[in-house]
């Protein structure tokens, strides 16, 4: 197929470049308004208990508050002049359309819990209705009619809804500000590793047109179901990243073919049916292992699975289409703007004196010492992880500057900030007695770390009714059901997650289903643990099948998994280390260490981190696997495959790092998260598992590394990733398997 592929961009190079020029345009035009088609949030389960108790409030028109005005006065909140300010304020706000469910300090009978403690200050809580998409167009006309001063009183608009439309907005910010710091640093990489201006254009013209035409797909996807934001720095910076490290694997090995003497038809049929087979298999590891993704039922890592799929498969495709046209039209012009010396081929030089050929070899020699130590230190470097506690992200991964975290820093200040973390108890389809609704109310009132209970028959503390039934309390009724508002005692979020589970426990007269932010973490949490066998069981399974197919070997899959899973362990390490612990928050910009990770960090950090290290041992076990058919010898394949490819996977490993870095600019903690934690896993699987580990095992694992019984050689020699036979070594059709396994390299 690739062979076909490569006769085709021979014929027809400059109408390949063109459509896909004209493709990567048309979607990037359309990515224009991709942010208007986004969701923010998706970090809860519609299905779960939680999800289930927001969609009926929210079908009652009485959805959680997610709009709150901090309204402020100098002369007291109680003063004549503030009360009818503040009256005609609070029904103004009930008459606007999509709003709902409004309470105020002033037509609620004037609670305390809604009076700030100084007397200056009182709340007005709100519910927008309507998605992410909608409430975001809502807020975005509200906002400026309300805030500022009205009548004497000082208002700030914040509330959750706002700060999920900030997070929009912040993360498109994120994304321009990455790019631009990006860009730049990656070209000059580029250039020292090619030496040619031209040459280092090449991989970025073609990550460039890979990005316009990933946000242009996501524009479709986004059209038809929903799609959060967190997708589109996937798009842009792992596309950026993987277009510019298939590229440089593609042009790396086109040079190299030219350099030998090869004419460019010949370079570029070569470069496809070796590099460009490898570039096929890296873009199927990681859509096999971000698929895994799809079945946790969270919009936000699902959105994030569905852009690194998207982003994968056209970083491929544009590798495989685009940059083989462009080296066609470009011919020996690529060569042009010198700027460095030019290297040795890589096939030229004597495999033996260089630096990747000595290392394995060093390795080799004492495989046991180098795999203990490097084991010992990695395992070290991730025991941090053991001490995480996971929550969900609040205002506080905002930076400081975020209206939405200084109303809600202002709230905690001032007022009782439990009242945030008030739970729903709802009973969809119930109609109770209200003597039955209030000795519930009354039980759970006696719960411990509970404050207060409100429902349509009064307010409830410590088992007793404090508060008669008013107007405020008709808002409960649900048609045929009911709610309860259970107020934690404490702002304390560890005492609201345990009130969850405290309240789900407590027998009920009636079916009843909690929800609210604290019940969304317990759920989201729960739901990710639930779903981890099945994601890592997909991923084990499916890569293991493909490595076999890649290798013919039965060992090497269940070798890389584990090389995989190592890598990965010095940046889990680190991220609780930095991010729950508070290390290094100066030298990363400043953020807000809260005790907790956001649950779905590890989660995605996984499949992004777990993708790109399989990523790599897909590069070197290709060209390994390369030489042991050339060469028949395991150590020679080893030492010489690492050489062959080592500097160029190195720096690939360098530029998707550098790309990474990228996010750490963002002003969302958990954004941050992700431009430590990627490049640190790239960069570990990048020289201690490549360079120290790989060789250390493959040497101890002799002839067995490559390994397999008769039906399964078969199998591969029938269905094995192979772009064209090649000569197979000895050690891989001798029928006596067992024995050769035994034999030395």
């Amino acid at each position: 197929m690739l062979e076909k592929l490569a006769q085709l961009t021979l014929r027809r190079s400059r109408t390949v470049l063109a459509l896909f020029v004209v493709l990567a345009v048309v979607g990037g035009v359309a990515s224009a308004t991709l942010f208007d088609k986004l969701t923010a949030g998706g970090l809860a389960d519609p299905g779960a208990e939680s999800g289930r108790a927001a969609q009926v409030l929210e079908a009652a028109g009485q959805g959680p508050p997610n709009l709150t005005l901090v309204v402020s006065t100098p002369s007291g909140v109680d003063s004549a002049a503030a009360v009818s300010a503040g009256t005609a304020l609070s029904n103004r706000l009930a008459a606007e359309p999509h709003v709902t469910n409004v309470t105020s300090y002033w037509t609620a009978g004037r609670p305390p819990q809604l009076r700030g403690h100084d007397g200056d200050k009182a709340l007005i809580g709100a519910s927008v209705s309507g998605d992410e998409t909608a409430v975001n167009r809502i807020l975005d006309e509200l906002v400026p009619r309300y805030e500022g001063s009205h009548d004497g009183l000082d208002v700030r608009v914040g509330g959750s809804a706002m700060f999920w439309k900030e997070t929009t907005e912040q993360s498109q910010k994120d994304g321009t500000k990455g790019e631009a710091i990006a860009f730049p640093v990656v070209m000059v990489v580029l250039v020292i590793v090619f030496g040619s201006l031209v040459a280092a254009l090449v991989p970025l013209s073609v990550a460039f047109l890979t990005m316009l035409l990933g946000m242009g797909v996501l524009w479709l996807v986004a059209s038809a179901t929903d799609v959060s934001v967190f997708a589109v720095s996937v798009v842009t910076l792992l596309g950026l990243g993987l277009a510019i490290d298939y590229s440089l694997l593609m042009v790396s090995r086109y040079r190299e073919e030219l350099a030998l003497g090869r004419d460019m038809a010949g370079a570029l049929r070569t470069t496809m049916t070796t590099a460009g087979r490898t570039v096929v298999f890296s873009a199927v590891t990681i859509v096999l292992v971000l698929s895994g993704l799809l079945l946790i039922p969270l919009a936000a890592v699902r959105s994030l699975a569905l852009g690194a799929v998207v982003t994968a498969v056209l970083s491929a495709a544009g590798s495989l289409t685009a940059l083989p046209a462009l080296l066609v039209v470009l011919g020996p012009r690529i060569e042009r703007g010198r700027v460095l010396r030019r290297r040795r081929p890589a096939r030229d030089a004597d495999p033996e004196s260089g630096f990747w050929h000595r290392l394995a070899t060093f390795v080799m020699r004492r495989p046991v010492p180098v795999a203990t130590v490097v084991v010992v230190l990695l395992l070290l470097l991730g025991t941090p992880f053991l001490n995480i506690r996971l929550g969900m992200p609040d205002e506080r991964s905002m930076p400081e500057s975020s209206q939405a975290r200084q109303v809600t820093t202002l709230i905690r200040q001032n007022f009782d900030g439990a009242e945030l973390n008030a739970l729903q108890v709802v009973a969809p389809r119930a109609d109770p007695a209200p003597a039955e609704l209030g000795a519930y109310a009354a039980r759970l009132s006696r719960l411990p770390d509970v404050g207060r209970v409100d429902t349509s028959t009064g307010s409830y503390v410590d088992g007793a009714l404090r508060v008669p039934a008013q107007e405020a309390h008709r808002r409960f009724a649900l048609g045929d059901g009911v709610y309860l508002s259970v107020v934690p005692e404490t702002a304390d979020p560890d005492d609201a997650l345990r009130l969850v589970r405290d309240v789900r426990g407590a027998p009920a007269p009636f079916p009843t289903l909690v929800g609210g932010t604290a019940a969304v973490s317990v759920d989201t949490t729960d739901v990710l643990i639930a779903r981890l066998p099945y994601v890592l069981g997909l991923v084990a399974v499916a890569m293991v099948v493909l490595l076999f197919l890649l290798t013919g070997s039965v060992l090497l899959p269940f070798l890389a998994l584990l090389l995989s899973a190592l890598s990965l362990t010095a940046t889990f390490g680190a991220l609780v280390w930095i991010f729950q612990d508070g290390n290094l928050t100066g030298l990363l910009g400043g953020f807000t260490v809260t005790g907790t990770i956001a649950s779905t960090i590890p989660v995605m950090l996984f499949a992004l981190s777990y993708g790109l290290a399989m990523d790599y041992q897909v590069f070197m076990l290709s060209r390994i696997r390369e030489e042991y058919e050339r060469t028949g010898s395991g150590t020679a394949a080893v030492a010489i495959g690492l050489e062959r490819i080592g500097r160029m996977v190195t720096a690939a490993a360098v530029l998707i790092s550098i790309v990474f870095l990228a996010f750490t600019v963002s002003g969302i903690t958990y954004i941050k998260a992700y431009g430590v934690g990627l490049p640190l896993a790239v960069l570990v699987d990048a020289t201690l598992i490549r360079g120290a580990l790989l060789p250390a095992l493959m040497r101890l694992g002799g002839r067995a590394t490559w390994w397999a019984p008769g039906p399964l050689r078969r199998l591969h020699d029938r269905f094995g990733l192979r772009e064209a036979p090649g000569p197979v070594p000895p050690t891989l059709t001798t029928s006596g398997g067992a024995a050769a396994a035994t034999g030395q390299t």
